[in-house]
């Protein structure tokens, strides 16, 4: 049931998924092409908003705050998970595999080898405060519109 705490978490999770993605791209390797990366991330945390984050919220504020890095933290595991088997995918289409049990255990180090790339300032700044922020967003619609 759609409420003002899921609306607003969702669209909060959405802005944060798609400035978490732009504050990564310039991490990565030179000449790499990112599509649609910052729009497939920001529909990412849309649904990590809608489900994660505002299904949860009118515990309190401090909970609140809790609760919005949690989402964060899930936004880059599914963003790292569903981009590395997408990759994986890829390499697979190319015959870089000699079997399948080989891609699906690829997936993990391509996780491994992306999620090296997290550690800038800019994107860990913007994860961790608009992640916050998003918990807090949606714990004031809970308390506020329900």
């Amino acid at each position: 049931m759609p409420t003002a705490a899921k609306f607003i978490g969702a669209v909060v999770f959405a802005i944060v998924g798609y400035l978490a993605a732009l504050a990564y791209i310039p991490q990565l390797p030179e000449g790499t092409t990112t599509g649609y990366f910052p729009e497939i991330t920001a529909a990412l945390g849309l649904l990590i908003g809608w489900r994660a984050v505002g299904t949860h919220a009118g515990r309190g504020y401090k909970e609140g705050v809790s609760l919005g890095l949690r989402g964060a933290l899930f936004l880059v595991f599914w963003a790292l998970f569903g981009f590395a088997i997408y990759f994986m995918i890829r390499r697979s289409t190319k015959m870089l595999y000699q079997d399948a049990g080989e891609a699906v255990l690829d997936v993990p180090m391509l996780m491994l080898q992306y999620g090296k790339l997290l550690w800038a300032q800019n994107l860990i700044a913007t994860l961790i405060i608009g992640g916050a922020l998003g918990g807090l967003a949606a714990e004031f619609a809970a308390k506020r519109w329900t």
